[in-house]
């Protein structure tokens, strides 16, 4: 299956067509760590992660995860980890997965600068819940949690995520 992100906050598959929140730097073909910006390019899912605490584990043949509290995200150029999950705390600056809000309850981790990870040229870009009014995200694709819940019902390893410029 194949995804489609149009840099208008749109994404698409098969027949449905859904709002999307992107990053406060709108869609960006040089993606940095920082900037705001969601990565344009072609992205394979990779797998699923969720709060047991909060959702049952969704229905989807992609590889899945509970999140556990002490979850997080390198996002530190100068750690050997960048861009990989980690135990917090954790010697070098990364990302809380296990918050307060809701907009990590479901995470899909795209292939993003993931193969191997280039210093500096972007981490944590997920696909997520939404937060309420869509307000921008810092570099993922976000999605009202019913919407991504459908779509992971449908997804299965190999299929990818193409966000436009």
């Amino acid at each position: 299956m194949r995804i489609r992100v149009s840099a208008d906050g749109w994404l698409a598959w098969r027949d449905r067509r859904v709002r999307c929140a992107l990053g406060r730097s709108a869609v960006s073909t040089a993606k940095r760590e920082g900037d705001g910006a969601t990565p344009a390019g072609t992205f394979p899912l990779r797998r699923v992660l969720y709060r047991p605490d909060r959702t049952d584990p969704p229905k989807t043949a992609l590889p899945m995860s509970p999140l556990r509290p002490d979850d997080g995200w390198s996002d530190d150029p100068e750690d050997p980890l960048y861009n990989r999950p980690v135990r917090l705390p954790h010697g070098f600056r990364a990302e809380t997965l296990w918050r307060d809000d809701e907009i990590y309850d479901v995470i899909v981790i795209l292939g993003h600068n993931d193969d191997p990870p280039l210093p500096g040229a972007g981490s944590a870009v997920f696909l997520h819940v939404a937060r309420p009014g869509w307000t921008p995200t810092r570099g993922c694709v976000a999605l009202a949690l019913p919407d991504l819940l459908d779509l992971l019902a449908e997804a299965a390893p190999g299929d990818v995520i193409t966000i436009a410029a």
